[in-house]
């Protein structure tokens, strides 16, 4: 027995790419939403890279937060230490005390030269004073006053000279006696630079008394 025949009609094709581009929609969507919603791209994400959670995000600007907060506590830290270091160095020039002093002052030989020069008249300290009073004196419009003053000039800077030579030479002997094995080097003219200060303002402060043996 035959069957009829039935006519076969053509499908476009516009209906089956739609229908295949309809099928991968849904399946986006299905997609999306067993992952949950879709999280909107972070503008400073860069590109190319996935966007970060929103929680994720939060933390890193948190901690941005508290780095530049960490940085700022740390300056002032530092500015507090550095405070705190002075004025320990000011008590110490004060003092005497080693353990804060500036790297130039430290040292037994160090403190050995500031107690030679010390313990001892210097013409250098009172070259200031006299400076005064010869400056007063050459200002006086009398001839015979100028050229007292300028003979004061030459006598005290001769003076200075022997006196600064014959303290070095001792120095420098005491010295090699009482620190033969350790650094001397500059110690002679940090002792010399020091005694061209008056005693009273000389940094640090003199620890020994005139006449005694450092």
């Amino acid at each position: 027995m035959r069957l009829p025949s039935m006519p076969m009609h053509p499908v476009p094709l516009g209906f089956v790419f739609r229908s295949r581009a309809k099928d991968e929609k849904v399946a986006v969507a299905d997609k999306v939403n067993a992952t949950g919603s879709k999280q909107p791209r972070d503008p400073q994400a860069p590109k190319g890279r996935p966007t970060p959670k929103r929680s994720e995000a939060q933390s890193q600007r948190r901690s941005v937060a508290n780095t530049s907060l960490t940085r700022k506590d740390a300056a002032r830290r530092q500015r507090d230490e550095r405070r705190a270091a002075m004025e320990r160095q000011r008590q110490a020039l004060a003092s005497g005390d080693e353990r804060y002093l500036p790297a130039r002052d430290k040292g037994p030989v160090r403190k050995f030269a500031r107690d030679f020069i010390d313990s001892r008249f210097s013409v250098a300290e009172f070259f200031l004073p006299m400076a005064v009073v010869i400056l007063a004196l050459s200002l006086v419009r009398v001839g015979s006053l100028q050229n007292i003053a300028l003979l004061l000039w030459l006598v005290v800077i001769v003076l200075i000279v022997l006196d600064s030579i014959v303290s070095g030479f001792r120095l420098r002997k005491g010295l090699a006696a009482r620190f033969p094995d350790e650094n001397r080097r500059g110690a002679v003219a940090y002792a010399l630079m020091r005694s061209l200060q008056m005693r009273r303002l000389r940094l640090p402060k003199a620890q020994v008394k005139r006449g005694e043996r450092p």
